[in-house]
């Protein structure tokens, strides 16, 4: 149902939780998972499992991967904000085991390939030749097998008989009960088995709700090294939403300090002044304070759409400070002292610089006050880019200037004419 017929107060947290309650109730041991169609499709494309999250635990043999994937699933539980927790059992089907008793078959002049051929032949069946349509290139194996009284139970296979050399040296065979030189059984196999890059594996899916998705796994990951022996050979892989979170961070980390190195050469082609270089980045660290604000005070933990909107603020709020900076220069240039430049600078450069924020900070409201389903994509980066708006313009009109007055050097260099008198005024604003 569309979210405007949900019940007033209730948010898709919430309805999932209420949801969660009241299956569980009504089918007790039953894991429930909740997914959206193409979200849950995109995820197990690129984790291999259908789950938000899930922690790969590779190894060999699978009944050890599904009792060590249990004991980290016992672990994970008491995790805050993990939900949606199960296991994919890889055991479980039923399975009919025979293992040759090779000392006993070798007493009696039998090889294990000869049993395992006469298995083969009575249970699974053996071509005999196929049948060819008339008229037609079709044709269809005949397939030869015991009948279906003789191979329907534990009891019956036990009964199969093996042809075994005649002990007396005769040309004849002599029949041997399969129970004679095998042990017949019913376990519990494999149903279904997980590889990736020829290994063995059995994932553990999981969803976080309630808590940001970083410092849940990393909870997670610390509670099982302390509480989980991993067997020798064997290793764990987070996957999923944390995975493409560390993939996002690891780019991050080499976008961010790239973006602000080319900002900075770009600043120093254009004033050509180192320290004129650092006063126009120094608004950088004045707008991240707004944009942290808006993150502790709504509660939004730092994400990748987070990181991004930091990005966008470092672009704005150096524009800011090329404005006010390259106008001061302006009147050093021609001749004003110092404290009136900056003075006049402030004053006409209060409107550029708060059109300049309101314009990025009001497109991306909407965004920042937004709750419906999706929205927690594209609300951390306005919540920082808006925050970061609201506060960058008092600390470039106030903090900027004094910084411009303290470590400033640019200064008032006469040219000749002006040294011989030739200047018609001494009035700065005039010429402007």
């Amino acid at each position: 149902k569309s979210s405007d017929d949900w019940p007033a107060g209730v948010d898709k947290d919430r309805l999932t939780q209420q949801l969660m309650t009241t299956l569980t109730q009504k089918f007790p041991g039953v894991d429930f998972n909740f997914s959206q169609y193409i979200e849950d499709n995109v995820e197990e494309a690129a984790s291999g499992v259908k789950g938000e999250n899930s922690v790969k635990l590779f190894g060999n043999d699978l009944h050890l991967l599904a009792a060590t994937a249990a004991r980290i699933r016992d672990v994970m539980q008491g995790v805050p904000g993990i939900t949606d927790l199960a296991v994919f059992n890889p055991l479980g089907q039923p399975t009919i085991r025979i293992d040759v008793d090779r000392e006993r078959a070798s007493r009696l002049g039998l090889d294990p390939g000869d049993i395992n051929a006469t298995v083969q032949s009575a249970i699974g069946g053996q071509s005999a030749g196929d049948l060819y349509e008339e008229g037609s290139d079709r044709h269809f194996p005949m397939m030869v097998r015991l009948a279906q009284p003789f191979r329907t139970d534990l009891d019956s296979i036990r009964r199969i008989n093996v042809g075994a050399p005649d002990p007396n040296g005769g040309s004849g065979a002599v029949p041997i009960p399969l129970a004679d030189v095998a042990t017949v059984r019913l376990v519990s196999g494999p149903s279904f088995i997980y590889r990736e890059q020829q290994e063995r594996y059995v994932p553990i899916k999981f969803s976080v709700r309630g808590r940001d998705l970083g410092s849940a796994v990393l909870d997670a990951q610390a509670r099982v090294a302390r509480s989980v022996t991993i067997p020798g050979g064997y290793h764990l892989e987070w996957v999923g939403e944390f995975g493409n979170l560390n993939d996002a961070i690891q780019r991050l980390k080499i976008a961010v300090p790239a973006s602000l190195a080319l900002i900075c050469v770009l600043l120093f082609i254009n004033f050509g002044s180192f320290i004129d270089v650092l006063l126009a980045v120094s608004v950088i660290p004045m707008a991240l304070i707004g944009g942290v604000f808006a993150l502790a005070l709504t509660g939004t933990p730092f994400s990748v759409s987070a990181a991004i909107g930091f990005v966008a603020l470092f672009g704005i709020a150096t524009m800011d400070g090329i404005i006010v900076l390259s106008y001061y220069n302006l009147h050093i240039e021609q001749g004003m002292d110092r404290v009136s430049a900056i003075l006049h600078t402030c004053r006409v450069q209060m409107r550029p610089v708060m059109m300049t924020c309101i314009v990025a900070c009001v497109g991306l409201v909407p965004a920042a006050v937004s709750r419906g389903i999706g929205s927690q994509v594209q609300r951390p980066l306005a919540l920082v880019v808006v925050g970061g708006m609201l506060l960058a313009p008092v600390l470039v009109l106030f903090a900027l200037p004094s910084m411009i007055l303290l470590a400033s050097r640019r200064r008032y260099v006469p040219t000749p004419t002006e040294g011989m008198g030739g200047r018609e005024t001494g009035d700065p604003e005039a010429l402007l």
